[in-house]
């Protein structure tokens, strides 16, 4: 027996009544713990379709699995050279955008689903929804936010990969997402959109926790609870790291 049908005959009860495809996805990590070695993970997005009566559709099926970030307000800055010297010129705020975005297809998205429905379910970077903090033009704002978006492709933050999910046999089918070292701590929802003939006909979410450990854990739960002892004891440590620096510096010379 097939490995799709072999999931399929295992999965049968689900399908009991359905009328429309079902998506049974799961990740191969809930929680990610990021500690002073860590230099990134890969995640990766696996499960099945299962199709009502379990026969397959004459036309396959696609995948689109997006990982995202929790959100948060964000000021954007554009410098200009003047006078020689680069100077922040103009800002603009956001009042909430994604820390991390990762959309992975098995095919181009714009050529799955039509403008609209994309921007419903926020398919793709030129569909996030990044709530400008708003009193800016138009232009203005469309200005920052491409700004804001090649930025955070710069630091790794924000992905797409329109061929980075695999389906096999029509029914299973996998993804891996990069997570870089940068990444911030949080929860995480990790959505599965199962399209066909332009629409979303299935869609199914996972949460994964990505948090500090160790020393990093200590250190980050110090700034939050006793943030005024935490900020004495870094001036303290930075006052005494530079007196060290000067004193070694002057017994050289």
């Amino acid at each position: 027996m097939r490995r799709g049908a072999f999931f399929l005959a295992l999965a049968a009860p689900l399908l009991v009544g359905a009328s429309k495809p079902v998506l049974v996805p799961d990740v191969s990590s809930r929680a990610i713990e990021i500690r002073y070695s860590f230099s990134g993970a890969q995640l990766l997005l696996f499960g099945a379709i299962l199709y009502p009566g379990g026969r397959l559709p004459s036309k396959r099926a696609d995948i689109a699995v997006v990982v995202k970030g929790p959100v948060q307000p964000i000021v954007v800055r554009e410098k200009h050279k003047i006078a020689g010297i680069w100077m922040n010129a103009d800002s603009h705020r956001f009042r909430s955008a994604p820390s991390f975005y990762a959309i992975a297809s098995s095919r181009p998205v714009e050529e799955l689903i039509d403008d609209r429905t994309a921007a419903i379910y926020e398919l793709g970077l030129d569909n996030l929804q990044l709530s400008p903090g708003g009193g800016a033009l138009p232009d203005k704002e469309r200005r920052f936010e491409a700004g804001l978006l090649d930025l955070r492709k710069r630091q790794g933050l924000y992905r797409e990969n329109p061929k980075g999910v695999e389906i096999a046999e029509g029914v299973l089918y996998r993804a891996r997402i990069d997570i870089p070292s940068q990444v911030p701590v949080g929860t995480y929802t990790a959505e599965t959109f199962l399209i066909d003939n332009n629409r979303v006909v299935a869609a199914a979410t996972r949460e994964i926790e990505i948090g500090k450990s160790g020393f990093e854990r200590y250190v980050a739960l110090a700034a939050r609870r006793h943030s005024i002892v935490y900020g004495l004891a870094a001036m303290i440590m930075s006052l005494g790291l530079g007196y060290a620096a000067a004193w070694a510096f002057s017994r050289r010379s």
